[in-house]
């Protein structure tokens, strides 16, 4: 089993910044692939961006340029840095993993419990 514990969401005024961060722990063996995906109220959840375990990363257009996500592969840590925040950005960012298990050697995915941000005046 693997447990992911996110942190760092909040209130912030548009033109603000917020950073994310995502901790991951238990049976890993390794990182295929670490990501943020948001979901707003009565929006379908949606990809913000990932980051492999090789450090290659993926953004929606609607954050390019904005936000980055970067990986601490000592710490098994995924952060997201938002930076001018729109009210549009806010939601639910929920963390995912896709991890090797060190005890059953599948590959297998996790979400974290989810984390608010708002972007508002």
């Amino acid at each position: 089993q693997v447990q992911l514990v996110e942190s760092g969401g909040g209130l912030v005024q548009p033109g603000g910044s917020l950073r994310l961060a995502c901790a991951a722990s238990g049976s890993i063996f390794s990182i295929n692939v670490m990501g943020w995906y948001r979901q707003a109220p009565g929006k379908q959840r949606e990809l913000v961006a990932l980051i492999s375990g090789g450090g290659s990363t993926n953004y929606a257009d609607s954050v390019k340029g904005r936000f980055t996500i970067s990986l601490d592969n000592a710490k098994n840590t995924v952060y997201l840095q938002m930076n001018t925040l729109k009210p549009e950005d806010t939601a639910i960012y929920y963390c995912n993993v896709e991890v090797l298990d060190s005890t059953t050697y599948a590959v297998l995915p996790y979400w974290g419990q989810g984390t608010q941000v708002t972007v508002s005046s």
